[in-house]
């Protein structure tokens, strides 16, 4: 199984993006986020051999899984279903961030798009952190019931200095205060693997470079966007890789692809 995950910053804008990257790619689960709108363009990516599960909002975030389909018949296309379409534990959270998918096997595949948080002295913080306790608690659960499972997406969370290329400009942002890394730290410590660490455990590389002040040709990234395993999971693990390609072509996400192989 190859999956990937990568944050397009608008679906409507980086169609031809996505579409081109996939018929390259071919994997078999891609997960997006920051979809930017309503209208979700399921027929592009049927034609290329793609079905979608997508949790749209209006103007902001949104999440979509797409499963690449190579002809199945149409009673087996729906044997991948949603299973959840909102992270459990807030009722009012109208967000569309989270969105929990089920394959013939039994593996749970989570696409999230966690919160910014920022500014930290604003409530964007708390809401932040709270957030991340939901999905600590949805995970435990999941590990306690022995569901394999895997979850990517845009975690907004660099785990270590080395996740960023100038560490000490970012001590105060929400993405790599001490909490939101203490948070990210409880989730790999319910035995998940950080997938993309498991085979290069010392490289300084990133998924994420902003639009202004020349980052990307001056490569002042962010390792920012993640792919977690459950133990059954990163048993099976056979390569996690950034491909950084996307990010230099004309009007890219300023994220771009991770993409992990499992056996």
């Amino acid at each position: 199984m190859k999956l990937a995950t990568w944050n397009v910053n608008s679906i409507k804008a980086r169609q031809g993006h996505v579409r081109d990257w996939l018929t390259a790619q071919r994997p078999d689960i891609l997960m997006i986020q920051e979809l930017k709108g309503l209208d979700f363009p399921y027929d592009s990516f049927a034609e290329i051999g793609y079905g979608a599960h997508v949790v749209a909002q209006k103007s902001w975030n949104g999440v979509a899984t797409l499963i690449r389909e190579d002809g199945e018949e149409e009673e087996e296309k729906d044997r991948h279903q949603c299973v959840l379409d909102r992270l459990p534990g807030d009722d009012g959270d109208e967000d569309a961030r989270y969105l929990e998918t089920q394959t013939p096997d039994g593996l749970r595949l989570i696409n999230i798009y966690l919160p910014n948080g920022n500014p930290p002295d604003s409530e964007k913080y708390p809401k932040k952190l709270a957030w991340m306790d939901r999905l600590y608690h949805r995970l435990k659960f999941l590990r306690d019931e022995t569901i394999p499972f895997v979850i990517g997406g845009d975690f907004n969370v660099i785990p270590e200095p080395r996740d960023c290329y100038a560490p000490e400009k970012w001590a105060a942002d929400a993405l790599y205060r001490i909490e939101t890394r203490r948070k990210f730290r409880a989730l790999v410590n319910l035995g998940l693997a950080d997938s993309y660490r498991v085979f290069d455990p010392g490289g300084q590389t990133y998924t994420f470079w902003d639009y202004t002040g020349g980052a990307w040709p001056k490569n002042e990234g962010l390792r920012i966007d993640h792919i977690l395993t459950s133990p059954e999971m990163t048993d099976r693990l056979a390569s996690c890789v950034i491909d950084t390609a996307p990010r230099g072509l004309d009007k890219p996400s300023d994220h771009t692809p991770l993409i992990a192989t499992f056996t």
